[in-house]
């Protein structure tokens, strides 16, 4: 919905001011498709463009923190906004599907990268400057991507690329624990020279970027005849995927720096292990899953007594599948059994009824969102769908502190157990006394 009011005459209202009025203290430049090509895509310098609603509460609170960073990054790097919902036809150039979403347009304008990082105004920077060093490192090695095509004065860092061999191939990549890119050629195929800068350079940004975790490697298949027969490779370059414990598939994207690095991301994060649903048994528990993510998602879930163990693991299975189905967000996840941990529960709202509960916590923020819905798969998922898009009512933590942790034991994984009651002898006790206490 695009709000409008009256001052004057008809504006468009925006998060960064009116687009018709840019003042000169306000280094977030708005962009829209009169200009984003001039600005952005025809620009030497490195743009950052977060693409937003007016009506996004997770927009409207980047919105500090984003003015903050371009007056840091002043003439280093240059944000920028686009209003989404005023400029649909610009969002879905670029496949925007929630808000806010933020853009990296550095070596290669036409296929810009997505910043994975905070969103706090350090966050940003930090990010921007990692980028930057990035590009510089490229510019360095002779490649430029700002027609989307390679330039190399020279071969680059050649040992990111994995030689692979009939003696090392089954070591490293079917029994290794690392999803690899191999790209099977002949040297004599022109299609692979053009393809080898390319690979190389994208050898260097996949290491930084996945951590080691996807690797690119070569397989001269006019040496080791027997891995191409293997693979049914018959023509050059022939590109394949191989994860552990699966088939390879056929790399069929593009054959430039950019695509090759954007697939090594895609496959970095559909492989990266769901994070672990921990149960909140000490301050330390709490504050580095909460602090380390920029959300963490917390369950309260009833007594032992009350569900018994296959009811409390029925719920972990929920929060498990969950954590594992929304891990490209790399929230933190954790829970707590009803009373053990008094002081958040009524720091969140929840306390005393309406168990298994759960609350998405922003502790950077010092803000907190409720499940409304069923404690269920479909329940969750349209509580962190919505979450994730910008919707969804938010409330400050109480206090604006976090609350306090108590130690306590860790579940053991049994069906709880009543205290025992202590036996009380009563045959010396006088039936006479007793009625006459009564009376």
């Amino acid at each position: 919905m695009v709000r409008k009011c009256l001052i004057g005459l008809l504006v468009v209202q925006s998060l960064y001011g009116p687009i018709r009025v840019r003042h000169a203290s306000d280094d977030v430049m708005e962009l829209s498709p009169s200009n984003f090509n001039k600005q952005v895509l025809q620009s030497d310098s490195m743009w950052l463009v977060e693409f937003y609603a007016p009506w996004c509460g997770h927009c409207q609170r980047l919105t500090p923190d984003w003015k903050k960073a371009a007056t840091a990054l002043k003439g280093i790097v240059k944000l920028g906004a686009v209003d989404a919902d005023q400029h649909k036809s610009l969002a879905g150039q670029y496949g925007i599907s929630g808000f806010p979403t933020i853009k990296i347009f550095g070596a290669n304008k036409n296929k810009p990268e997505d910043y994975q990082g905070g969103r706090t105004s350090q966050a940003i920077v930090e990010g921007t400057m990692t980028a930057l060093r990035s590009l510089v490192k490229d510019r360095l090695s002779g490649w430029t991507g700002g027609s989307g095509h390679s330039k190399q004065s020279g071969t680059g860092s050649k040992k990111d690329v994995v030689e692979l061999t009939d003696d090392n191939f089954d070591k490293l990549v079917l029994n290794g624990h690392e999803v690899w890119m191999v790209e099977f050629f002949a040297p004599w195929c022109g299609h692979c020279k053009k393809l080898e800068p390319e690979w190389t350079a994208a050898a260097i940004a996949v290491k930084e970027q996945t951590k080691g975790k996807v690797k690119l490697g070569a397989v001269d298949a006019t040496v080791h005849q027997g891995l191409a027969r293997r693979y049914g490779i018959r023509g050059f370059p022939t590109i394949k995927i191989f994860s552990k414990g699966e088939e390879p598939k056929d790399y069929d994207g593009g054959r430039t720096r950019p695509d090759i690095v954007a697939q090594a991301i895609e496959l970095f994060s559909a492989n990266v292990p769901p994070p672990e649903v921990l149960e909140i048994i000490n301050q330390d528990v709490f504050k580095r899953t909460c602090d380390d993510y920029q959300l963490c998602i917390v369950a309260i879930l009833p007594h032992i007594l009350d569900t018994g163990a296959s009811g409390r693991n029925g719920y972990l299975e929920v929060m498990r599948k969950m954590a594992d189905k929304y891990k490209k967000k790399t929230w933190g996840w954790l829970w707590a059994e009803a009373g053990s941990q008094a002081e958040l529960e009524s720091s969140l709202g929840i306390g005393g009824f309406g168990y298994p509960a759960m609350a998405a916590i922003n502790v950077r923020k010092m803000k907190f969102s409720l499940l409304k819905g069923s404690f269920s798969e479909t329940g969750i998922h349209e509580f962190l769908r919505d979450l994730s898009v910008g919707r969804g009512s938010t409330a400050p933590v109480r206090g604006g502190i976090l609350p306090t942790i108590h130690t306590v034991e860790a579940w053991d994984g049994k069906d709880g157990q009543l205290p025992i009651e202590e036996d009380i002898d009563v045959s010396d006790v006088e039936l006479d006394d007793l009625e006459k206490d009564e009376l």
